[in-house]
């Protein structure tokens, strides 16, 4: 499925649905006269469609890397996992971006608005993948395929394909109840403006499609890399669970551990941490759960590992880094972190003989950052590259575009799932299981039993270091603070948040990204979050 689910197609049918009854908010064009009716009068063109639904994460249009955009004015660069990565981890002491671009650079001080350009894109590019999801899941009824004459084992790959839309659905309203809280809420094919709806309503939701998911999805790794299996389900459901407490004022921390098991039981550690961000990390479906897939030759754009990659690398003096170390042919000098993000492995050295897991390269850079925009300084995150087990760059041999997945779920994460709602408390965790659990990512990361810690070194404070040190550059930063109230707070500070150079404490608005202005503008019933 790595390489031949992303075939890029128009669905033109799916472009004509308007989100929030009004074309300025998506302005989704149709690209051809493909209708609904011609697309999904075949079994083939239901494939045809899930593909492009599947797409629409790794990509921006139906043509890449620009030139036909799905959405009007960003084919390109902000693909979802960009602008999820951006909003996720730029706000946050992992990430310092070193150009303005669009409002890249407000994250850091943490002055966005409502018509920040990533702030509106990733609301987007969420509504667009739910827009196709509900005209896929309206057309795979089975009084549709019956009408159609699509019937025996075509009929019932499309209803695994119509579950899987539903989580993928799910999965965005999860990334809109976090990051925006109280959205607009639609399930059909609808022309007026949608309701808006707390974000208890929408963790409802959440929680009820997930649930009758984990009984009609595949099961684990039963189906092609790139679906959604129960795997999946189960482990959204447990990142739900654990900031269930953020999302509705009650904690569910014993249901974040029962679902967090079920993944532990049916996925393990790949041997080798390094390897899950590699060109070829297709291959470790023993723990990645799910992934967007990349493809350097049928899925170029600018978002991805594509823009970790690239702007991790800065090709020139004083720095020097070499493109084709990491798969690629050029750097673009735009990525670095803070210092708070490698004091985390303090006890490794920085990785140079303990801590596998800290990737960075410091030569020729202090570890402190002067400002943000421009310059050198600062460790450079090397987490991320395009070339495979053999050193080899695969299959752009050209090296603009890479072919290393995003991971959107993986075991480890359970195992740190499970260990921290343990210790907060909840009901049907073990400590012993706990302990053994983040024993076995350490010894994973040290190679050995050298990093491994005593019971008594098992507390809140050690596990969202441990989860800087297993998930960084993953997605997951911001909300773990937010949980732990580490990022508005003045409790926890790191370079230039807040604006200031040594960092400050904020609002605690700002624990919400606005809802974008356009859309305030085109849905009467939507009420602008607090502090905006």
């Amino acid at each position: 499925m790595k390489k031949h689910f992303l075939l890029v197609f128009s669905c033109a049918s799916a472009l004509l649905v308007l989100f929030s009854g009004c074309q300025k908010q998506l302005d989704l064009v149709p690209t051809n006269d493909i209708t609904s009716e011609k697309i999904y009068s075949t079994a083939e063109g239901y494939t045809q469609v899930m593909a492009k639904v599947y797409a629409s994460m790794a990509t921006t249009g139906n043509q890449g890397p620009a030139g036909a955009g799905d959405i009007s004015g960003d084919e390109g660069f902000s693909d979802f996992n960009r602008t999820f990565w951006y909003l996720q981890e730029l706000s946050t002491e992992e990430a310092i971006w070193s150009y303005y671009d669009n409002g890249a650079t407000d994250f850091h001080e943490m002055k966005w608005t409502s018509t920040n350009a990533f702030v509106r894109q990733l609301y987007r590019r969420s509504f667009f993948q739910i827009v196709m999801c509900n005209e896929f899941i309206n057309e795979s009824t089975d009084s549709k395929l019956s009408d159609r004459g699509i019937g025996g084992a075509d009929a019932a790959k499309i209803k695994f394909f119509r579950e899987e839309a539903r989580f993928l659905r799910a999965f965005q309203y999860w990334v809109l109840m976090d990051l925006y809280g109280n959205v607009p809420f639609v399930t059909s094919l609808v022309s007026a403006p949608p309701p808006q709806k707390d974000r208890k309503f929408i963790f409802n939701f959440v929680e009820s499609e997930l649930k009758d998911l984990e009984n009609k999805l595949s099961e684990p790794r039963a189906v092609e890399y790139g679906r959604v299996d129960k795997g999946a389900a189960w482990a959204l459901l447990s990142r739900v669970y654990l900031n269930a407490e953020v999302y509705t004022g009650e904690n569910r921390y014993a249901d974040a551990i029962t679902y967090a098991q079920k993944v532990i039981d049916n996925y393990q550690l790949n041997k080798n941490y390094g390897r899950l961000f590699m060109a070829d990390n297709h291959l470790f479906r023993n723990e990645m759960i799910f992934a967007v897939p990349y493809d350097g030759l049928k899925t170029q754009g600018y978002g991805g590992a594509n823009t970790l990659i690239h702007g991790s690398i800065f090709a020139n003096a004083p720095l020097s880094m070499k493109p084709l170390d990491y798969g690629v042919s050029t750097g673009w000098n735009c990525l670095r972190t803070t210092k708070n993000l490698p004091m985390l492995f303090t006890d490794s050295g920085f990785g140079t003989n303990k801590d596998k897991r800290a990737m960075f390269h410091r030569q020729g850079a202090p570890i402190d950052i002067a400002k943000i925009l421009g310059g050198t300084d600062g460790y450079k995150v090397v987490k991320f590259k395009n070339i495979d087990s053999s050193g080899i760059s695969p299959r752009d041999k050209t090296g603009a575009f890479v072919d290393t997945d995003m991971p959107l779920f993986r075991a480890a994460e359970m195992y740190l799932i499970y260990a921290e709602a343990t210790l907060r408390g909840g009901a049907g965790g073990n400590q012993g299981t706990a302990l053994d659990l983040i024993n076995k990512l350490r010894t994973r990361a040290y190679g050995d039993e050298t990093g491994n810690i005593t019971p008594d070194q098992l507390t809140l404070d050690f596990i969202i270091d441990e989860r800087g040190r297993e998930l960084y550059w993953e997605g997951h930063r911001r909300t773990d603070l937010i949980r732990f109230k580490r990022f508005t707070e003045s409790s926890y500070l790191w370079p230039f948040k807040g604006g200031a150079l040594n960092g400050r404490g904020v609002s605690s608005h700002l624990n919400l990204y606005p809802l974008p202005s356009t859309d305030l503008t085109s849905n009467p019933n939507l009420t602008q979050n607090p502090g905006y």
